[in-house]
């Protein structure tokens, strides 16, 4: 049954393989072209190899903080008109940033590809990094740090457990950073910031859609060639130790219900360890009918909401479980039930049917990444930032192919472990007067 699933998931793959052509410009740009002509529409992007784990200790947010400074113009870009020129050409933009890289997209209708390169080469060579906009994207983000950690219930989790789960990797703060980081930071840092990483050989400029590669070709010669490359920026190689002992806590938070989160040390995206870490989380927590979900919420009716989720990074990363306790159910509880399953991988095989199924999911997910335009340019740009291989947006399904159920089982046992993990309990404010 194995040989037979591979076989056809690599029938799959061949008859839906996503061709591109690559090549670098002489300052150091590498570029990716998806040619595409199923919807007249076009995706331009550029990924930035920077992420909050480039920052320094003490000015963290900064990878964040320019994901919102770049919209606010350039030397040829009143403030303000950035997203005027997309919409007035019937187009979407935005950007995102991780802990490893900063992403900026327009998708267009496709005759209107010149206009996503010209913006995108005015980000990179002419942005203003002046006082006006870093005072008003200073308090946007101070803002937004408010609404979605501080003042959010359970907003703080991410930030909480990362911190214990590294001592000395920039992975311990958070991407959004730190308020009195924020302020404190002066126009030359964010200056010096620009300078230092949005340079073309830090960047992958990656096209997907109804395009002609010669044309293409060519307008990305006439606005990015000219820009000058510069030294190559800042890369930590910071080794985290073992956690050596589980490490618990205790926070108070604006919540009604107690939370458990289980947060274990995990290897990096890319290793073989990592795709059955990926897939032992799925199999915890995809779905109604994953193993979680079945045993704390219908069967023991422990809580009232329980995932799994692993944190795709560079760099050796985290697996996060939690479970929110339904009323009245002391968090002991559920902690105890979700260990239980966990110990359920970790002493017996997962069925066939199981594995079948989860298989399934895997491919569906990876499918469903690469569906859209902005999708492909996306996953283009990530393998060659992180694996220095596009073609694996072809062929990463058989890396998760390759995993068996004793791979699951082994991975639960190495490192779903309690002296691997940090424990923490979101419990009520004590009420006051």
């Amino acid at each position: 049954m194995g040989l037979f699933v591979m076989g056809a998931v690599c029938l799959f793959a061949q008859a839906n393989k996503i061709n591109f052509t690559e090549y670098d410009l002489p300052n150091g740009l590498h570029v990716i072209l998806h040619e595409d002509h199923s919807t007249p529409i076009v995706a331009v992007s550029v990924l930035y190899h920077v992420g909050s784990k480039n920052e320094k200790p003490d000015r963290t947010g900064f990878a964040h903080f320019f994901e919102h400074l770049l919209f606010e113009g350039s030397e040829n870009i009143a403030r303000g008109e950035f997203d005027d020129y997309i919409q007035e050409a019937g187009g979407t933009n935005n950007a995102n940033t991780s802990w490893d890289r900063t992403f900026y997209y327009e998708v267009l209708p496709s005759n209107q590809m010149g206009l996503g390169l010209w913006l995108e080469s005015e980000r990179m060579l002419h942005a203003k990094v002046e006082k006006v906009g870093i005072e008003t994207q200073r308090q946007v983000v101070k803002e937004e740090r408010r609404q979605r950690i501080d003042n959010q219930p359970y907003g703080t989790v991410l930030e909480e457990s990362l911190k214990r789960a590294y001592r000395n990797h920039p992975y311990k703060w958070p991407s959004i950073g730190y308020m009195e980081h924020l302020d404190a930071a002066q126009e030359e840092d964010y200056k010096q910031f620009y300078a230092d990483y949005y340079v073309p050989n830090n960047a992958t400029l990656s096209i997907a859609g109804d395009i002609k590669i010669d044309e293409a070709k060519t307008l990305i010669d006439k606005y990015f060639a000219g820009i000058p490359k510069k030294k190559d920026p800042y890369r930590p190689k910071i080794v985290e130790p073992a956690l050596g002992g589980e490490v618990r806590d205790t926070i108070f938070d604006n919540v009604q219900l107690p939370a458990v989160i289980q947060t274990y040390r995990i290897p990096a995206q890319g290793t073989p360890d990592y795709y059955a870490v990926t897939m032992l989380s799925q199999l915890l927590s995809q779905g109604e009918s994953s193993r979680l979900h079945k045993a704390l919420i219908d069967q023991q009716q422990k809580a009232l909401f329980v995932g799994n989720f692993p944190l795709s990074l560079e760099d050796p990363g985290v697996s996060i479980a939690f479970g929110i306790c339904n009323a009245g159910v002391d968090p002991k509880e559920v902690e105890t039930s979700m260990d239980a399953e966990v110990q359920r991988v970790q002493n017996e095989l997962i069925s066939e049917n199981e594995f079948q199924k989860l298989r399934n999911q895997v491919e569906n997910d990876f499918v469903t990444t690469n569906s859209t335009v902005q999708g492909i340019a996306e996953s283009l740009a990530n393998y060659h930032t992180y694996f220095g291989d596009a073609k694996l947006i072809n062929t990463e399904i058989e890396r998760y192919m390759k995993v068996t159920r004793e791979d699951i089982q082994r991975v639960a046992k190495k490192y779903f472990t309690k002296d691997n993990r940090v424990v923490l309990y979101y419990m009520p404010k004590p009420k006051t007067p």
